[in-house]
């Protein structure tokens, strides 16, 4: 062999190297960094303090193809001051374990912090549905499925209702959703009333203000029927709510498409509370069921929620 014989084989070599190596980095980019499974949110919450924009585990696989058994993404939706890895870190590994392509993101705050989901709600369900109109257009799926906790099981119902998610949104799944929004036992109704403190709050959190029951907000929301055909709405609350109160203001109106559920008529040894919910072994169980209902178990009324890898 010559030595131009050689270089051209290295150079060969190189250049095939350099391929591969970039179509590697480029597929590993289209994979956002996830932290570990947390078994509550207390740990999430204290890991995600190190670092607010780590995605939870098993998401944003932007390369995910659905598959026929489970082929609408799972869009997972954060709870007021919440980051997505604070509330999602332990559902969003069994919703990828059990084969569905999911996606979860931080809006409503500012970028890169630790504290999410305070700003404006409409603002925040704008963020939603463009985050939703790129899961959808790299997945090639037609629909979504959304998953929300708290303030972000009732955002969505302002994207279906004003920015077109009705029809992009296949099923609505709310855990301890603020449909109708809270008076924290009737400290937030009590400080609603008290001149200037409003605007105070809305220095650091409007969505707090939006959700306090009567709010301009969710009058105009709930205006004129609160669901809408075609879209399949699961409400699971627990009874110990401590956040969203009365418990029972999570539920929507009674209609064919529409399951509100109380986490304590499936275990009445379950004392979740809101913060805890979306860790909550009982209700992720009814999580996956009103995402495949044709293949719904009954879940184990089991009070320590296992650590899932």
């Amino acid at each position: 062999m010559g030595l131009r014989t050689c270089s051209r084989l290295v150079a060969g070599l190189a250049v095939a190297a350099a391929l591969v190596l970039g179509a590697t980095t480029a597929q590993a980019a289209e994979r956002e960094p996830t932290g570990p499974v947390q078994p509550n949110i207390l740990t999430a919450a204290v890991y995600s303090l190190g670092a607010p924009t780590i995605a939870p585990p098993g998401t944003n696989d932007w390369n995910c193809k659905p598959s026929a058994a489970h082929p609408n993404p799972v869009l997972l939706s954060n709870g007021t001051t919440a980051n997505a890895y604070e509330n999602w870190a332990n559902l969003s590994r069994k919703l990828a374990n059990a084969g569905y392509c999911v996606f979860a993101g931080n809006f409503g705050g500012t970028p890169g912090t630790f504290l999410q989901t305070v700003g404006p709600i409409a603002d925040t369900a704008k963020a939603l549905a463009a985050f939703g109109d790129k899961i959808l257009n790299a997945t090639g799926a037609q629909k979504l499925d959304v998953v929300g906790h708290s303030q972000g099981g009732m955002n969505i119902r302002y994207w279906i209702k004003y920015l077109g998610g009705a029809g992009k949104i296949s099923r609505l799944v709310g855990l301890s959703p603020s449909n109708h929004g809270t008076d924290l036992f009737g400290l937030l109704s009590t400080l609603e009333m008290i001149p200037g403190v409003p605007a105070v709050l809305g220095t650091v959190c409007q969505s707090c203000n939006e959700q306090a029951v009567g709010s301009a907000f969710l009058t105009d929301l709930n205006a004129g029927g609160e669901t809408v055909e075609g879209i399949q709405y699961t409400v699971i609350q627990t009874r110990y709510d401590d956040v969203v109160t009365p418990y029972t203001s999570a539920f929507l109106p009674a209609k064919p498409n529409v399951k509100n559920i109380l986490l304590q008529n499936v275990c009445g040894l379950d004392f979740t509370d809101h913060l805890g919910i979306t860790y909550d072994p009982v209700a992720q169980g009814l999580v996956l069921n009103a995402l495949d209902p044709a293949h719904a178990k009954t879940p184990p009324c089991v009070l320590v929620p296992p650590v899932i890898s």
